[in-house]
């Protein structure tokens, strides 16, 4: 499982991506908008979500097709408009790192980040198989099935209630694979108030892109 930027909401899981080739013209609410469409065997209805590089994520659920989703899009052309000015803000306001602050920040979070994963893991008994950092344009951090979680360097820019947010959110998907309602109650008993961190992020992380 992966934790994207910004977080999907509790009730949205991660989708199967699955690229579409457009049969038929559609004329999007902006041109210079880039659409592009994913499918959800699970999900019960059409979402869209701005991605954090600008691009708009069409969800179909079973059943959906690409005409409704259009469709579905074009109706929704004020929430994309108001979203993608609030993303164009956050860009122009996100400080800019030279190359040696980035290498530092980098490094300290080579040096910081596992250790504290493993912390927490061993908190929750849990087990996992291995850490990495990297350089993840979209998401926070993610989780495989084998235990390896791999986390974004950019984690030490925030504070450290929200930092150990996404360590927690990533461990539980050690126990669950998936952002289902069962999951979020993991996610509540091993960091209560994890609801502040998750405003905390949709405020605040794409200035720290």
């Amino acid at each position: 499982m992966q934790l994207g930027l910004p977080f999907a909401s509790p009730t949205e899981r991660e989708p199967e991506r699955e690229r579409f080739e457009r049969p038929e013209p559609f004329e999007p609410p902006e041109r210079s908008i880039e659409f592009y469409y994913v499918r959800h065997r699970r999900a019960r209805r059409y979402v869209l979500r701005l991605d954090a590089d600008g691009r708009v994520r069409v969800t179909i659920p079973r059943g959906g097709s690409r005409r409704e989703a259009d469709a579905f899009a074009t109706r929704q052309a004020d929430w994309i408009r108001n979203r993608l000015e609030k993303h164009r803000e956050a860009q122009q306001a996100r400080p800019v790192l030279t190359p040696e602050e980035k290498r530092r920040l980098r490094a300290l979070a080579h040096q910081t980040l596992p250790p504290r994963l493993l912390a927490l893991a061993a908190l929750n008994n849990l087990t996992v198989s291995r850490v990495t950092v990297r350089d993840q344009r979209s998401r926070w951090g993610s989780c495989g099935r084998d235990g390896h979680i791999c986390l974004n360097w950019r984690l030490v820019q925030m504070p450290d209630w929200v930092r150990d947010y996404v360590l927690v959110h990533e461990l539980m998907h050690l126990r669950r694979m998936d952002h289902s309602a069962t999951y979020w109650r993991l996610v509540a008993a091993a960091f209560p108030g994890y609801e502040n961190a998750r405003r905390w992020l949709r405020a605040h992380g794409q200035a720290l892109k």
